[in-house]
């Protein structure tokens, strides 16, 4: 992996932030011509370092407003099985995030519903059917404080 210098970084804070951000607007804060601005988003881009650019659409005004974390405990631990259960998951489209966790849990999910009918629905019918959950715990998300995809650099 390249070293990365403090331009390549400030980029991708300004990035990170806004993805609109124009080639040029961006050039003008790290004090270079909109050319070499540009070689560098793409580099940054072939290496790995930008995966892809998004919109962030507000759930809520989609009637989406719930959130809900779901920890999961699997029935067994083997290859199989949790390749299985990830397999599984990709499938849900309520289900946002998906992260392989220590301690207690072995899963925990991010979902979307629009409301507690939609949740239980999704559990007894998409979530109830994946073979491999041995147990489930939900936390229900009461205010969403802080949410942003930036990593400080």
């Amino acid at each position: 992996m390249e070293q990365l210098d403090d331009v390549d970084l400030r980029l991708l804070m300004m990035l990170g932030q806004d993805s609109e951000i124009t080639i040029k607007d961006m050039a003008a804060h790290v004090n270079l011509s909109a050319s070499p601005v540009f070689e560098r988003v793409k580099k940054l881009k072939a290496n790995g370092y930008i995966k892809k650019y998004i919109a962030i659409i507000d759930a809520e005004k989609l009637n989406y407003g719930l959130i809900i974390f779901v920890n999961i405990k699997l029935k067994q631990h083997d290859k199989s099985i949790g390749h299985k259960f990830v397999t599984d998951i990709l499938k849900l489209d309520e289900v946002t995030e998906c992260y392989n966790i220590s301690g207690d849990f072995d899963f925990l999910l991010k979902v979307y519903a629009r409301d507690m009918k939609h949740y239980q629905d999704f559990v007894f019918n998409k979530l109830g059917s994946v073979t491999s959950i041995g147990s489930t715990h939900s936390t229900f998300v009461m205010c969403e404080n802080k949410n942003t995809y930036n990593i400080n650099l």
